[in-house]
């Protein structure tokens, strides 16, 4: 579907959209001859990565600069519909979430034309050009993925789970009282053990050989942590408590009490795991610096769903513990592997959760007093949850830039203030907010404004703009819904107007 604008609404765009470079996020194209195998191979590889933009009509920025890169879709109209057909037929499997814009502008040559930006959201699935390989998106271009690449994308996305994988451990292992207690809560009568986990897709036969899944193993026994390492994995949780608003590392680092492992098959670690951390949080804190008795005031609910997620949505293939990190002004769930699917910090409170591992949330709903599964609406529930009690909604963090990928969920023990939620709303609607906006906003001097910026930038529900000076600066939510950027403007954020 194409969305037609008037040169007066996409004016100010067409300005910003001339000053940007080509990125991980952004990409221009002439509609030449070769732009449609191209442009299939950018839009794969914005839906195989983090989504972006691909704007057709416009040329690179070199060697032609400023108005003279506006050729238009005019140079090449039939190309453009030659583009939209084959997204249907030749990108494997269907790119569903894809928008077209239509913007009207005043080409180089005087004459009114159009761009067209085709705006492409990061997908729950991995994409392939028919005949032309499978790509991923660069900082300015694009790559082809070797056929590890792709398997590893398969399992970051969700198309493909660890939690399938079968693993030649005895099944003798797996007969615990854990099992005992789901058997009766799932009423499986008839058949051998083995059986009756293969009617259930928690063993597989493999060439005559009968395996269990890795769920099996993490779902049934004793010490699944320990069984999983000879396999490079690991299963466990590992909850601190620290002194202080940060980790101090060195030679004695700043632990409040002797780290805990929390071992055992899965649902007993969600058990256990929530029953320590509602203790500690009960037992309050004393702040280190004035000895002030304080307490933590997040919502039961909220803790439980959290921890419940890091069990049931961690990559099972990653060498790396779930960490629960108790510090005096907030608590961390660090739970190894990306966001599955299209989930992003950013769309999460809207989207909700998407389940890694089926199997493994299926099968715990069956046990005799099943954990907080609210079957994908427990995160929106969350947000919902520390906003009745006015503290700061959940913060994600997606941890690229390590040994082992991760996402870290921060919960703040800290009261909202009422003019957080009108600050949030101007950078929803504007994607920044300086210190003169908020002095307008809160009706207080520069001084003021200030420091309201400078505490929500240590809380980290703020971050400052890069390549600002001082004078100039701004500052923006950790991440920033889709929408924003090239695709609003502070007086007119509504695209389909």
């Amino acid at each position: 579907m194409m969305i037609e604008f008037t040169p007066e609404q996409v004016a100010a765009r067409i300005t910003n959209l001339l000053t940007e470079n080509e990125s991980r996020a952004l990409e221009f194209k002439r509609v030449s001859g070769q732009m449609v195998s191209k442009a299939l191979i950018a839009i794969s590889a914005f839906a195989n990565s983090d989504g972006g933009i691909l704007v057709l009509g416009l040329a690179d920025q070199k060697p032609e600069t400023g108005k003279a890169r506006l050729y238009g879709i005019e140079e090449n109209a039939e190309a453009v519909d030659d583009l939209i057909r084959k997204l249907r037929t030749h990108i494997t499997p269907v790119i569903e979430a894809i928008r077209f814009l239509r913007w009207p502008c005043i080409l180089r040559d005087g004459k009114l034309g159009h761009l067209v930006l085709v705006q492409i959201s990061k997908s729950d699935k991995v994409h392939s050009v028919v005949d032309n390989g499978t790509w991923q998106r660069m900082d300015a271009s694009n790559r082809q993925m070797s056929a590890p690449e792709v398997t590893e994308l398969s399992y970051q996305r969700g198309v493909r789970s660890a939690e399938n994988d079968l693993l030649p451990i005895d099944f003798t292992l797996l007969q615990t009282h854990t099992w005992l207690s789901f058997l009766s809560a799932r009423g499986l009568k008839t058949g051998t053990f083995t059986e009756q986990l293969e009617r259930i897709a928690l063993a597989v036969r493999e060439e005559g050989k009968m395996l269990p899944t890795r769920a099996a193993v993490l779902l049934f026994a004793e010490e699944p942590g320990s069984l999983l390492a000879a396999y490079g994995s690991r299963a466990d949780i590992r909850l601190m408590i620290y002194d202080g608003k940060q980790a101090i590392p060195g030679a004695t680092p700043n632990l409040r009490k002797t780290p805990k492992t929390i071992r055992g098959p899965l649902i007993e670690q969600i058990d256990g795991a929530v029953k320590m951390v509602l203790d500690e949080l009960a037992q309050g804190l004393t702040l280190a610096s004035s000895g002030f008795k304080a307490k933590h005031s997040y919502p039961e609910r909220v803790v439980k769903e959290a921890i419940v997620n890091a069990v049931i949505h961690r990559d099972y293939r990653l060498n790396r513990d779930i960490f629960i990190r108790i510090f005096d002004d907030r608590i961390e769930i660090e739970s190894p592997g990306v966001f599955p699917g299209a989930i992003t910090p950013a769309n999460i409170s809207r989207l909700g959760s998407k389940a890694r591992n089926p199997l493994i949330a299926q099968n715990m709903r069956e046990f005799p007093l099943p954990p907080n599964i609210d079957a994908g609406e427990g995160v929106k529930m969350m947000f919902a949850e520390m906003a009745q009690a006015m503290l700061y909604p959940p913060q994600y963090r997606q941890n690229t830039e390590v040994a082992v990928e991760s996402v870290t969920l921060i919960l703040l023990n800290a009261e909202r203030p009422t003019m957080w939620d009108e600050v949030s709303h101007w950078i929803d609607s504007h994607g920044e907010i300086a210190n003169a906006d908020l002095c307008k906003i809160a009706k207080v001097d520069t001084l003021s404004a200030s420091r309201m910026l400078k505490a929500w930038v240590e809380q980290s529900v703020l971050v400052p703009l890069p390549d600002r000076g001082k004078r100039n600066m701004a500052y923006s939510k950790p991440t920033q819904p889709e929408e924003l950027g090239l695709l609003s403007e502070a007086n007119d954020n509504n695209l389909d107007s």
